[in-house]
């Protein structure tokens, strides 16, 4: 076993040089500035596919793009958040309990801290006022509706794995932005109810949702959707940036964040990508750049923060980086992005999607950071 360990440490350390922190840095701007430039909404498959600009397919690219107007000294990346918030009235979408109609919130949020403009944040702390009041006690089993929708009621909570990384980083964030405790309180909450019914402890994994307890891949594997997993640990790096150092529970989410971070790197293909269904055979598998996006932003932070020790964690992540930047076209575009969807899925080199640029400009933006720490510590 000892070398058997020893052997999969070297050949996670064999990896090229690392990039330069202003390669990353230009690199997640081309991709940014391409996304930016098509913006307009994609033709919906489904009536739930919330092509709306405070949907969650825009409200997971501009969570990224926040990141990136952190970073980057360019001011365009937070012009462009700032302006998308007053062009949409810093409003929210219909559904009141529905984890996807407020992860642009987030955005409204970091768009507050920086104006400090009440408006921005009024909507979604009505919003959240009333879910907290309101309590939902609904099952987490997920049971399927009929079309057009096929939504479940469960979904007036978190009881599908994207919802972690939809839902608690922006009740998260609503505290940090008010000093009320309450949405934390409400986040860290629900957070562990939906996490202690997903998270199969023997493989270390999240199932997308009750219906995959004893859904099997064609090779009988149990199916743990890379995407899907790739919200709850981007979720779960977004949560311990935005949670007090000495909060009560936060020793859970490092202990779950450390737990899944070995598993994953053990499931990482040769070829730097993470399969789209984890436990399938990787072998001829195509790229996928969402879950490797947010895998790679997972360990990046892990390692930056101390968190995941280095140096086979940090390999990895570089491995993920290198990755994702052999998946942008010279344009900017980036691809091999499995499209809106729940599950393992076909993809292809041409497809694209804004969460995965969202997944990419979080993965850059974090690269960046741990790629000057390097450079400081080099010093």
């Amino acid at each position: 076993m000892k070398k058997l360990a020893a052997a999969i440490a070297f050949l996670l350390l064999w990896v090229p040089a690392s990039a330069r922190p202003e390669q990353i840095l230009a690199l997640t701007e081309r991709v940014a500035d391409w996304q930016l430039a098509h913006l307009a909404p994609h033709t919906p498959k489904q009536p739930n596919d919330q092509a709306s600009p405070r949907g969650w397919v825009y409200g997971a690219l501009f969570d990224g793009l926040t990141a990136l107007a952190v970073t980057s000294p360019e001011p365009r990346f937070a012009d462009a958040v700032i302006a998308h918030g007053k062009r949409e009235r810093w409003a929210l979408e219909a559904r009141p309990f529905h984890a996807d109609d407020y992860v642009i919130g987030r955005t409204w949020v970091w768009a507050y801290e920086r104006t400090r403009d009440p408006a921005a944040i009024a909507p979604l702390k009505a919003r959240f006022d009333a879910i907290i009041a309101a309590a939902p006690r609904n099952s987490l089993e997920f049971t399927d509706n009929p079309p057009p929708f096929m939504e479940s009621a469960c979904q007036a909570r978190w009881c599908w794995a994207d919802a972690l990384f939809m839902g608690p980083p922006t009740f998260a964030a609503l505290t940090r932005a008010t000093n009320d405790p309450k949405y934390l309180a409400y986040a860290d909450s629900e957070f562990w109810a939906t996490a202690d019914y997903l998270f199969d402890s023997r493989e270390s994994l999240f199932a997308r949702d009750s219906r995959f307890f004893t859904r099997k891949g064609p090779g009988g594997e149990k199916i743990f959707w890379s995407r899907g997993n790739g919200w709850v640990y981007a979720g779960m790096a977004r949560m311990l940036e935005l949670m007090p150092a000495d909060y009560p529970s936060r020793p859970r989410y490092v202990a779950l964040f450390r737990k899944m971070s070995a598993r994953l790197v053990g499931l990482q293909k040769v070829d730097g990508y993470w399969p789209v269904s984890l436990l399938g055979a990787p072998e001829n598998t195509p790229p996928e750049t969402s879950g490797t996006g947010f895998f790679t932003f997972g360990l990046a932070y892990g390692v930056r923060t101390g968190l995941l020790p280095e140096p086979v964690y940090r390999a990895a992540a570089m491995r993920g980086w290198q990755a994702l930047e052999r998946a942008v076209q010279p344009d900017g575009k980036l691809g091999w992005v499995q499209q809106i969807g729940f599950a393992p899925d076909a993809v292809h080199a041409d497809d694209t999607q804004l969460y995965g640029v969202g997944a990419f400009l979080l993965a850059g933006s974090e690269m960046y950071r741990l790629a000057l720490q390097s450079d400081a510590s080099d010093r």
